[in-house]
């Protein structure tokens, strides 16, 4: 039996993959619970399970947990720690290195990019069927980027990261210290009077273009999925992005680029099915 799990900002799933089928286990909030404790409690009430694969929002390097700006980690050598207590093997990469893995699979695609806005700001990228991974491991960091100056920190402990100004945390510190009425979602900050709520929006949805725009200068890809939290809450964004991004990329590399909306449901926790196949 093969266990996935997907460790949001947000959320933790969990899906057991046996003989073809595919078993959904109950999800819980990042913040109420500890990974450690969230897979032990797994592993005590499936005892068949083999192989561990991790979808992590954060940067790993050989089975160890390097960062995680959004998420507490109990024990960073994740893997040494489960293989040496349990009868497993376990696999833990980025959550989009994990998601541009279950993209290219679902659309058969060697040169994919795909940039997931929700919690925080993440892309993975293949190149010619292979993941481009730096030698650390953390290549295509686009969230923490230089951008510009925020009034507050992000979870790297900078205070210029692109991310600061285009996911889910970065509207709900930007509604905090603007002293917003409206809720920090999209739709919210458009139907709203406040001149405020208009400039964030306005500030979300450049930084996001620029993160678009910059991941098809640098990498070229033959299709860019879109995908995470907002994504999904926000059918139309796709229409707006393509509409407006032009002025934030190489012409010769939008040309040549499709962007999609992602058609998986979980792709990060599909991707870390998918980690034992190519250890």
């Amino acid at each position: 039996m093969n266990l996935a799990i997907d460790i949001g900002g947000t959320y933790m799933r969990a899906r057991l993959y046996s003989n073809n089928k595919e078993i959904d286990l109950k999800k819980k909030e990042t913040h109420n619970t500890t990974l450690i404790s969230y897979i032990e409690e797994i592993l005590k009430t499936h005892t068949d399970i083999k192989t561990i694969g991790i979808s992590f929002a954060g940067q790993v390097k050989d089975g160890f947990i390097v960062d995680s700006p959004n998420i507490e980690v109990d024990k960073r050598d994740i893997k040494k720690y489960f293989e040496a207590k349990h009868d497993v093997k376990l696999y833990i990469q980025n959550d989009l290195t994990c998601a541009v893995m279950a993209e290219a699979k679902n659309l058969k695609c060697k040169n994919i990019s795909a940039l997931y806005i929700g919690t925080g700001l993440g892309l993975g990228v293949m190149d010619g069927g292979k993941i481009i991974k730096g030698s650390s491991n953390f290549a295509c960091e686009i969230g923490h980027i230089p951008y510009k100056k925020a009034p507050f920190k992000c979870g790297c402990k900078r205070d210029n990261c692109l991310e600061l100004f285009s996911c889910g945390q970065a509207l709900i510190k930007w509604a905090e210290y603007l002293n917003l009425k409206c809720e920090p979602t999209l739709q919210a900050l458009q139907n709203s009077k406040q001149k405020e709520a208009k400039k964030l929006l306005g500030e979300f949805e450049k930084a996001l273009f620029y993160a678009i725009g910059t991941t098809i200068t640098l990498f070229n890809p033959e299709i860019l999925v879109l995908g995470g939290g907002i994504v999904e809450a926000n059918p139309r964004l796709i229409d707006k992005i393509v509409s407006n991004i032009e002025p934030y990329t190489l012409k010769p590399s939008l040309k040549e680029c499709k962007i999609v909306k992602s058609q998986l449901r979980d792709a990060p926790l599909i991707g870390a099915s998918l980690l034992k196949d190519i250890a």
